[in-house]
């Protein structure tokens, strides 16, 4: 399985070498030549599997630079109820992302009973695997360079944290995060973790990641990682849960399933694209914005109008406080027929601050063949569907899953399963929850007194030399 850049002018390469690299060198993304197929039969033939097992079964249709058994054995290490123990009360933790019925053809995925309650955690904690098992073969060290609107940073500190030749550099915005977010990702004391708190919005820190991955010859002397899933190997294990999903909420292979996914970057939801596109059968995604809805715009109209940092909005839900999705380029890629000359052309435009339009291309004629539904949430639809799933449901949720429960519920379609993807429990945005419910929402054992523990963190201003220079200082 070899790999190519969205922009067209980077060679071909392998897995466990995209894995390391995160962008391509002319600044694309990595997809593979063909997205590998999966028959109804070879599903149906997964439906019992534990979930480490699918992984490998799935994961193996992109990675053939490692061995089946050493595939099979690194997901295995990771996807244990050991490491996924935080599920709802009288959930299976064995099942790793229990399906939560909440109304006839209308159920939650657990995604964030890992180590940091996010979703983040299913790929992370494999990515963690997968980067200290190429190195040691290697005898190599790597520099992880990232950003998080709330959620990646912890998910990739903790799975980093301690792992042999690996340091994590990870951007965040100052005062952006909930405090429990903040708490997760400061109060970590590991000497390979880093954590830089920059003066600005999310798009800032990714522009800086992207900034200081395009500069060849400083990712080649420190050996730049990525995390973001501009990383590869981070959509492809978000693959996974979307093949667990369906078996999960049918009982005969080849009936249609729908997936509601809150998307502020849209790698979640590309991963669900990617599934769609190896045949799994999934009816509609149906993609969950807040107020900043860059991409329900353009789903809508096919203008795709990136806003600026100042024009980018504060929300309830700010792991989704994003207005430059980076994995929308994958998307778009497939999009335009793989034409790597035209992306190229486009991403010039957003490059430099400006926005595109297909609206009247032929190629956005067929947008609705690859079967995406739209819609946003504001904050007043935020507390009110927080309301609606304790009082009718009997479950909590936080703000981001909120949000697409909200859009699923606008869209459903008798006969047709919709499979809302749960993004975080409820404990990190405990401000908004007592908003809604004027409760506390339940909080994990072992999170108990976490905002009050030590934490440390670099303030900085949106530099991509600051940057640099501190991890000159810091990679050893």
């Amino acid at each position: 399985m070899n790999y190519l850049s969205t922009r067209g002018q980077a060679p071909a390469e392998r897995f466990c070498d995209i894995l390391l690299g995160g962008l391509a060198p002319d600044g694309g993304l990595y997809l593979p030549e063909n997205y590998p197929q999966v028959a109804l039969a070879e599903l149906e033939s997964w439906r019992g599997l534990p979930y480490a097992d699918l992984a490998a079964a799935v994961l193996g249709k992109f990675i053939d630079d490692i061995a089946e058994a050493e595939l099979l054995r690194l997901c295995r290490r990771t996807y244990t109820p050991e490491v996924y123990r935080h599920c709802r009360p009288g959930a299976d933790a064995r099942e790793i992302t229990p399906l939560t019925p909440l109304a006839p053809e209308l159920a939650l995925l657990e995604l964030s009973n890992g180590p940091t309650l996010a979703f983040k955690d299913m790929a992370m904690q494999l990515l963690g695997q997968l980067f200290e098992y190429v190195l040691v073969q290697r005898k190599e060290e790597l520099n992880i360079l990232g950003a998080t609107s709330g959620d990646t940073g912890s998910a990739a500190e903790y799975a980093m944290r301690g792992k042999r030749g690996l340091r994590v550099f990870m951007l965040s915005p100052h005062g952006r995060m909930s405090a429990f977010q903040r708490a997760q990702m400061y109060s970590l004391q590991d000497q390979n973790i880093f954590n830089l708190a920059v003066r600005g919005m999310f798009d800032d820190c990714q522009d800086i990641v992207k900034a200081v991955s395009n500069d060849a010859a400083f990712k080649a002397r420190y050996r730049i990682g990525a995390v973001n899933s501009i990383n590869w190997a981070r959509v492809a294990a978000q693959v996974v849960y979307y093949f667990k999903g369906y078996l999960a909420a049918t009982r005969e292979t080849g009936a249609p399933v729908s997936f509601a996914v809150p998307s502020g970057n849209f790698g979640n939801i590309c991963a669900g694209h990617i599934a769609r596109m190896m045949g799994l059968p999934i009816r509609h995604l149906v993609l969950a914005t807040n107020e900043n809805d860059v991409l329900a715009e353009f789903f809508r109209t096919g203008c795709y109008r990136p806003r600026a940092a100042a024009e980018t909005r504060v929300t309830s839900s700010p792991s989704m406080d994003i207005s430059k999705a980076s994995n929308f380029e994958r998307f778009v890629f497939d999009l335009l027929g793989r034409d790597g000359a035209r992306v190229r052309e486009l991403w010039a435009k957003v490059d430099a601050g400006g926005a595109f339009d297909l609206s009247g291309t032929a190629e956005f004629a067929r947008l609705p063949e690859f079967g995406f539904q739209t819609g946003s949430s504001s904050h007043a639809d935020r507390l009110a569907t927080i309301r609606l799933a304790r009082e009718r449901y009997g479950v909590w949720i936080d703000t981001h899953t909120a949000d697409g429960l909200k859009v699923a519920l606008e869209h459903r379609e008798p006969g047709v399963p919709m499979v809302c993807l749960e993004t975080a429990q409820p404990a990190k945005f405990a401000q908004t929850l007592r908003e809604a419910l004027g409760a506390e929402p339940p909080r994990p054992a072992g999170f108990e007194n976490l905002e009050t523990l030590p934490q440390r963190c670099e303030l900085i201003d949106a530099d991509a030399v600051v940057v640099k220079n501190f991890i000159a200082a810091h990679a050893g």
